[in-house]
This record gives C-alpha cells, structure tokens and sequence, in this order.
C-alpha cells in the first residue's frame, strides 16, 4: 500500500506565539516510557502512544469543545478568551508525549469507552477489528467508542490504522457539510417555527378570548339561575303561606261549605224568582193586551165563550204557554226572540251563557222552562255541559242550534209548535 500524504493539525509547539498554553506543554512535555517495541506487544497502547497524526480525530471526535474546555481547566490555565481552535491544537500537541492533560484524556478515555473496549478484546484478529470497524460506520452509532478501542488494540496494524484515518478523516468532512446542510434546514425550520409561533399566539390569543368570553356568559348564566332559584324559593316560601292561611281560615270557618251551599242555594233561588217575575210581567201584559182587544171590538161576553172553541182549536198549533229558554244568541237578538216566541202564545226567559251573567242563574231558568235552545256559537263550555248535563238529567228538550240568527231560532219555535216558519 503506497504512502499516503497526511496533513494533520498538531506537531511541535516549540515555535509557536510565546502563550501560557505553549509555556505548559514546553515544561510538562515528557519522553515515552514505552518505546516503539511495545506498540506490537499484547497490551493496549496508551494515548501518547498512538501515532501523533491520529490523535487530531481522536480529540475532535471524542471530545466535545464544552468536555475538552472543563478536561483542560484541570491541567492547566489558559486566557478565557482562548478560541476552541488553539484549545484543540494544544490538546492535540499535549497527547505527542506523556504529560498530566495526556493522562487526564486517558483515563477519560478509558473511562467512557469501557463496554466497546470490552467487546473488542475478544478479537485477536485484525480483519475481525476491520469488520467491527466497517459495522459501525454503517451503523452510523458508537463511531468514537469503536475507534478509540481499534486504534488502542494490540492487533491494529499500519495498514487498519490508515484505513480508519481515511475514513474518521470523510466522516468529519461528511459531518461538517452535513452541519452545514442542518444549519440552512435548522434557519428554515426556525422560520417555519417562528411563524407556526405567531400563528399560535395568534390561535392563543382568540381562544382565550373565546375562553373569556364563554366564562362571562357562563357566570352570567349562573348568576341568573341563581336569581330565578331565588325567586322560586320566594314563590315556594308564598305558597306555602298562603296555605297556610287557607288552612287556617278553614279551621276558623268549618262551615264554610255549609255556607257556599246555602249562597248556591239563595243563588237559585234568586233566578227562580227573577222567572217567576218575569213570568208574571208575561201575564200581566197578555191580561192588558186581552182587555183591550175586549175594549176595541166591544164584543159582548157571549161572544167571547162562542170564540174560545176557536181558540181551544188553534192552541195545537201554538206554545200553549209553554215556556222557551234561550241560552246564549246575540244580544242585539233577543228582543226579537222573544217576539217570535210570544206570538206564538209562549213566554220566553234569556240567558247570556256566562258571559255576563252567573252561571247558578242558569238553574232556575232551567227549571221553569218546558223548551230549552241552546246556542253552542255564542256560550262558554261550561255553560254547554251545565244546560246539557241538567237537561239530561231532567228530562226537558233541549235544542242546540250553531248559528244565532233570528230566521234558525224561528225554525226550531215553529218545529216546537207544529209549524215551519222561520218568518
């Protein structure tokens, strides 16, 4: 295999800028304690031990600048203005002989890349460390540990030792363009990221004035349960009061219900005699009426008895007398109502069907009646099943007529008498 040329950071520092760095490696620089012969013994060589020219990828991979900046503070001072460049090429000049960094990197060393220097012990084999060597570069993984522990191994030989300086040496090339390549990535993501952040902020912001928003109307939902809570606990609080005072009144009046049934009673009673009276009124104008056709005519009192067989013919054909209830039809109406009905030689009674006047009125008309039409259009419902219900249960016709005109009241008067004029 012919020489390869090798251009390495490192070599002698006795010509270097007078500085506190190259004073210390001036004093401190040592002479193997091992000389070439041991580098083919059975034993791990050392750090210092190692050729000078690989110790510039042994301190730049194995090493971060922060570590080596702490592991170099220990050995020696420096100006803390000292770049990481003149830290390194120090580093690397200190490792050319034994001296207290030197050991200091060794043992760190040794210390961190124990499993992989373990492992490779097993293998006795240069071309086993080379297969060892090849995995972890593709692997990409466990790079320092696997070089330091095949570099220190007694079966490296010159020719494994330059193939894994050639290859250390691209990986960093590689890693420095691949650093490169994730700065331009990590600038565009920050970009991206720094905009995702406004938007974000911007997401933030309208939630929470959503969120504040939805928090306002909830307390001001929950204020206002709690004010109708409120108030039904005063509406709850009146009711039972008021219970209360009913029941109170009750016990201070126990016949109260003894008292409503007689004001029904004097209720009915009242109607009742409201129809009497207007029976009466009925009487006393049929009587006026009689006295002056009798005035009139001049008709002597026989002719008077010859006319009643007359009138005994024509009372099938008349109400007889017959009393007609008119429930409910249109105020303006009823004088004409009773008209047909009186012509008809019956008398009439109205009531409104609840709607001005008392429902227990009813019952007294009711009961003077022979003939009851009802006017479902123009009465309450309470009113309809009450004159029904009565009806029903006394026996007495009823006629319930949907319209309210004078000409269908006329119909069911005439039907009533024998006839079918509606006039």
């Amino acid at each position: 295999m012919p020489e390869i040329p090798y251009h390495v950071i490192g070599g002698s520092f006795a010509t270097a800028l007078a500085n506190p760095l190259a004073e210390f490696l001036a004093a401190h620089k040592k002479i193997p304690e091992e000389g070439p012969a041991a580098r083919r013994s059975s034993r791990r060589r050392r750090l210092w031990e190692v050729p000078h020219k690989f110790h510039c990828p042994i301190i730049g991979s194995c090493f971060e600048v922060g570590e080596l900046r702490a592991l170099m503070a220990k050995a020696m001072h420096f100006p803390p203005g000292t770049t990481d460049f003149v830290l390194h090429t120090t580093a690397v000049g200190a490792c050319e002989t034994r001296s207290q960094l030197a050991d200091l990197l060794q043992r760190q060393l040794e210390k961190r890349f124990q499993p992989s220097i373990r492992h490779l012990s097993s293998h006795k084999e240069t071309a086993a460390l080379r297969q060892q060597w090849l995995a972890a570069v593709r692997s990409g993984s466990d790079i320092p540990a696997t070089l330091w522990a095949i570099w220190t191994h007694p079966a490296c030989d010159s020719q494994l030792e330059h193939e894994l300086y050639a290859d250390i040496h691209m990986i960093q090339h590689q890693i420095g363009s691949g650093i490169r390549t994730d700065r331009k990535t990590l600038e565009r993501f920050k970009e991206e990221n720094r905009k995702l952040r406004q938007h974000l902020d911007k997401a933030q912001g309208e939630a929470e004035a959503a969120r504040r928003e939805k928090a306002e109307a909830t307390q001001q939902l929950g204020q206002r349960i709690a004010e109708l809570r409120a108030e039904q606990v005063g509406r709850d609080a009146c009711i039972a009061n008021l219970t209360a005072q009913l029941e109170q009144l009750r016990e201070t009046l126990p016949e109260l219900r003894d008292r409503q049934a007689l004001a029904r009673r004097a209720s009915d009673a009242e109607a009742r005699l409201a129809t009497l009276d207007a029976h009466i009124a009925l009487q006393k104008r049929e009587i006026d009426q009689l006295r002056e056709r009798l005035a009139t005519q001049g008709v002597a009192e026989e002719e008077h008895e010859s006319a009643c067989p007359e009138l005994v013919e024509e009372t099938p054909e008349t109400l007889s007398g017959k009393c007609v209830l008119c429930v409910g039809g249109r105020s303006g109406a009823v004088d004409a109502y009773r008209q047909l009905v009186e012509q008809r030689g019956g008398r009439f009674l109205h009531h409104d069907g609840g709607l001005e006047e008392s429902l227990h009125r009813i019952d007294g008309a009711l009961a003077a009646a022979d003939l009851v039409i009802c006017q479902t259009g123009c009465i309450s419902h309470n009113a309809y099943w009450r004159v029904k219900e009565r009806c029903k249960r006394s026996g007495k016709p009823c006629v319930f007529v949907k319209g309210s005109g004078v000409s269908s009241f006329g119909r069911v008067v005439g039907a009533a008498c024998g006839t079918d004029d509606s006039l």
